[in-house]
């Protein structure tokens, strides 16, 4: 963020915390819940840009899906099998932390169901490698189901998809809903915790926090600013590149889809919120160089591959209205994994950023795994910024 000088309001309040976090998304609320579990007695300040779960995190689909952007035989091939079967459980950890600490006895007041996902191909050739994933996770007792072309259609009403897979455990929820869900747990664990909302943060020097509504003074900085962390500090300018993702939404529709679901190795998806909506994203592989940046603008070319999806793809949404079309920034990390570390030239400035499409899949994890890192306990190596 630049600042004009007539616009620089930092400097009329001043604010001693304990820490502060930067991004009030997904990972910066379940940073402060961990935090605040881990010492109830800390002063904790979050702040946020626009309002809570404003970015990314209120922008995104609602899948809460293990593993990562890669299908699973290519982790293998990419990481070998301990390390790629590693990096799975890790997500699965995600969503069992999730159920055992934040879903609520009525998981259907934040719109949480349980009912796996789907990756399905177009072409033989993915289905054949989507059949290999699927041998490759059955091997290490990774709950997978195989479908041909016509379990995929009886199941989810869809045409011209050869076949694909399912990931049993899968889960998706209303990611607003979550994520103010988990602050009232913050809220309930503490009195120490604050939110400051429409406060953009412009820049950290000598560990002062510089916001659009405060100057911020604390012992610790967290950043979970995510595809935005480089405009705070150039550490992050070759390691999480800002990645824009494209979503339309239509009015509610009375056919159900079983469950989420992926295709086209990944890059597209869609699902049905609760109450119906069919909500469709992705397609930024055909404007790759526009979908880099910081601007949440939406574009004919994506938006027009959208509509053109439901008419080739899903006939039981042809003809309904679309009521919503928007985007967000996502944080893609260079390696597609999670990194958690601090700052090499700022050591008290610590982060968890990256989640490279993934952030509800693997950010409730990563934030317990940055609070065990500042509590100096072990967390796994593959999301170590060390790596870099």
């Amino acid at each position: 963020m630049s600042v004009s000088y007539w616009l620089d309001h930092s400097s009329q309040e001043e604010i001693h915390v304990d820490v502060t976090i930067i991004g009030g998304g997904i990972t910066g609320i379940s940073i402060a819940y961990w935090l605040l579990k881990e010492d109830s007695s800390l002063n904790v300040l979050l702040v946020e840009k626009n309002k809570l779960a404003g970015g990314a995190s209120g922008r995104n689909a609602g899948f809460i899906t293990c593993g990562s952007v890669e299908h699973f035989n290519r982790l293998v091939e990419l990481h070998g099998r301990n390390k790629a079967a590693e990096i799975w459980r890790f997500s699965e950890i995600n969503l069992k932390l999730l159920k055992e600490h934040i879903i609520p006895e009525d998981p259907s007041a934040i719109e949480f169901e349980q009912n796996g996902s789907f990756s399905l191909a177009s072409t033989e050739q993915e289905l054949n490698e989507l059949k290999k994933s699927a041998e490759l996770m059955k091997s290490f007792d990774l709950a997978v189901e195989v479908l041909e072309s016509d379990g995929v259609q009886e199941r989810l009403g869809t045409t011209k998809f050869v076949g694909g897979i399912k990931y049993l455990d899968d889960a998706s929820v209303n990611p607003v809903k979550l994520i103010h869900h988990i602050k009232d747990k913050c809220f309930k664990i503490s009195n120490n915790f604050q939110i400051l909302e429409s406060s953009e943060v412009h820049s950290i020097e000598d560990s002062v926090v510089y916001s659009e509504k405060a100057k911020i003074k604390s012992d610790l900085i967290i950043l979970a600013t995510n595809g935005y962390s480089c405009t705070l500090d150039p550490y992050f300018n070759d390691k999480v590149h800002p990645t824009r993702g494209q979503i339309l939404c239509t009015e509610p529709l009375e056919s159900k889809l079983e469950a989420p679901c992926y295709a086209n190795f990944v890059l597209d998806y869609f699902r049905q919120t609760s109450s119906g909506e069919l909500l469709i994203g992705g397609f930024r592989q055909l404007q790759k160089d526009a979908e880099v940046g910081f601007s949440d603008e939406t574009t004919e070319v994506i938006q027009k591959a959208l509509e053109e999806f439901i008419e080739n793809y899903l006939p039981f949404a042809q003809g309904k209205k679309i009521t919503h079309r928007w985007s967000g920034i996502m944080g893609f990390s260079s390696d597609g994994q999670p990194l958690i570390g601090s700052l090499p030239h700022s050591p008290q400035t610590f982060f968890a950023v990256g989640y490279t499409a993934h952030g509800l899949g693997l950010s409730f994890h990563c934030a317990k795994a940055l609070i065990d890192m500042i509590y100096e306990r072990p967390f796994p190596d593959f999301i170590s910024a060390k790596r870099f």
